[in-house]
């Protein structure tokens, strides 16, 4: 299924745009529904990709799609807790429908390759094994439990309070420079966590083994 690089940097581009806008809308409308509308007065809640794309995380996106892989990153939804009726419980669900926003994205796609893998070109294939690819990566991502990404709140949700609030601070000082550490002076160590749940959602999603 192979196809040109400049194909394959476009396709994996549109993808990406589209997977963050998602994800990022999701994340802006489950703080609106907690009762905060922050996100809303600050034009979030939209599927306009200029609405939530950041300059450098795009130009990342620019990067590593020429690279043949795909990451990249939005500008934060701004969230205000003191809105919340249940600040801890609400931060969960905002903070969960992020990532829940690109696995449904990739199982909406899944189905696609596995009802359609005979009638659909190999483009059509081609593109479809992207959304399910990057999808299930980006959702996987987020959910490491280092600040900024979503996982980071999602542990501080569940976490008592006492550890929470020590959590939350160390994060908020040592979290970026953890994150940066682990992508580039260990750069095993995400394929090695993220690997195995990758191509178990990937099959569960298509019925077929991962690209």
């Amino acid at each position: 299924m192979g196809v040109p690089d400049i194909q394959h940097f476009l396709i994996s581009m549109f993808v990406l745009i589209i997977s963050i806008t998602a994800h990022e809308f999701a994340h802006a409308k489950a703080a609106y529904l907690a009762g905060d509308d922050t996100a809303e007065r600050a034009g979030r809640i939209s599927i306009n990709p200029l609405d939530h794309l950041d300059v450098m995380g795009t130009i990342m996106m620019v990067i590593s799609s020429l690279a043949h892989f795909g990451i990249g990153w939005a500008k934060p939804v701004p969230v205000n807790p003191a809105k919340f009726d249940n600040p801890r419980w609400d931060s969960l669900k905002i903070s969960l429908w992020g990532p829940l926003s690109n696995l449904l994205l990739a199982l909406i796609a899944g189905q696609g390759i596995r009802f359609g893998w005979h009638y659909l070109s190999s483009t059509d294939l081609y593109i479809l094994f992207l959304f399910v690819s990057i999808n299930i990566a980006l959702a996987l991502f987020n959910l490491i439990p280092i600040a900024p990404l979503d996982g980071s709140h999602i542990f501080s949700a569940i976490l008592p309070v006492e550890m929470a609030r020590n959590y939350d601070m160390f994060m908020a000082r040592y979290g970026f420079l953890v994150l940066l550490g682990v992508i580039f002076l260990l750069p095993s160590a995400l394929p090695t966590l993220l690997g195995p749940p990758r191509n178990a959602l990937f099959m569960l999603f298509t019925g077929l083994p991962p690209l």
